[in-house]
């Protein structure tokens, strides 16, 4: 069986990059949530405010709904040949994004079934580095990408990493703020 590896933060942590370096360095299957599967698809018009997206509050099911079909699609599969599947963004991100407008028993109820990974590297940055990081990107802002929310954000993140370190998931939080360089390092060591 291969390994599943998530690497989780914010927006501008730079789980993206590491991510790719992973996927180099490791011969792993790449993936992301939300996918561009079909409800991945509709998760993502609704994260970019697209006119006629479903409501906010319709986010946490229709992350569940993508992550079911990522899982049975994609991941178990490839692990099922021992494949290294690495994936930007997992459950973590549900918790803590989601539960800004659910409680977090409720989003945990629609994730509390999916596999655990074999390892989660929470990339942690303060909001004014990632907001940084997001102003200086090209491309389309989505609805979380403002220093408040990512504020908000990261100090769910902090109750969400609490809350799987007690049900027995494997987290490891990596300091994002050094350079690209750095940060591969620290997570290839705890590899």
């Amino acid at each position: 069986m291969g390994r599943f590896i998530v690497l989780e933060g914010l927006d501008g942590a730079g789980t993206t990059t590491q991510c790719d370096r992973l996927e180099e360095q490791l011969g792993a299957l790449r993936t992301a949530e939300p996918t561009a599967g079909p409800v991945g698809r509709i998760a993502r018009q609704t994260l970019g405010a697209e006119p006629g997206a479903p409501a906010l509050e319709v986010l946490p099911w229709l992350f569940a709904a993508d992550r079911a079909d990522h899982l049975h699609r994609t991941v178990l599969p490839a692990l099922a040949k021992n494949r290294t599947v690495v994936s930007d963004r997992y459950v973590p991100s549900s918790l803590a994004y989601q539960s800004l407008t659910l409680p977090l028993a409720d989003v945990w109820a629609l994730n509390r079934s999916f596999r655990v990974p074999d390892v989660v590297f929470y990339v942690d940055v303060p909001a004014d580095v990632a907001m940084a990081r997001i102003e200086q990107r090209s491309g389309r802002r989505e609805i979380y990408d403002s220093q408040e929310k990512l504020a908000a954000i990261r100090a769910a993140y902090e109750r969400v990493m609490a809350f799987l370190l007690d049900e027995g998931w494997p987290i490891e939080r990596i300091d994002g703020r050094p350079g690209v360089d750095e940060v591969t390092k620290a997570i290839r060591a705890k590899l």
